[in-house]
């Protein structure tokens, strides 16, 4: 297991890289798609081109923030090689659903080589996730209170 613990630092690192990257390129995107919009006059059951140019720019910075949250975290992990606890972990396991659901939408709408992108991302959140386990209130590789795969403790003997 120590090789896990090893390459949980880079892995963490070269996620939050990715992940920075593709928080520039999803504002840069929906920026794109709002000067479209905005240029074309187009609507959508009678809202505004403003609106939905306005809305589709929130839309990619918000988002981008999220995933640059999610870097953030993973850089304080590889950091301090803590599991990130609690609320952070949560955010970490949702941004892995939103790129495997946006892997899954892309392999239809783009093409494989964006489904590709999208697992690789998937791949490097997971892996992270996996290898800091359950963070400190249990320890992955098992100790006297918690064993490895739920197994209960031996029972100490006499000799």
């Amino acid at each position: 297991m120590d090789g896990v613990r090893v390459a949980r630092r880079p892995v963490a690192l070269a996620a939050a890289v990715v992940l920075v990257l593709e928080a520039f390129g999803i504002v840069l995107l929906n920026w794109i798609l709002s000067i479209v919009v905005d240029r074309q006059q187009m609507s959508l059951a009678g809202l505004q081109p403003r609106a939905m140019s306005a809305g589709s720019w929130i839309g990619g910075i918000l988002f981008g923030l999220y995933l640059l949250f999610c870097a953030g975290v993973l850089v304080r992990s590889a950091l301090r090689d803590r599991a990130p606890g609690g609320f952070t972990r949560i955010a970490l396991i949702s941004c892995a659903v939103v790129h495997g659901v946006l892997g899954a939408f892309a392999v239809g709408l783009v093409g494989w080589v964006a489904f590709l992108a999208m697992m690789v991302v998937l791949g490097l959140l997971v892996l992270t996730l996996m290898a800091y386990g359950e963070g400190p209130a249990g320890d992955a590789h098992g100790n006297a209170e918690n064993t490895p795969n739920g197994a209960p403790p031996v029972a100490p003997t006499s000799a």
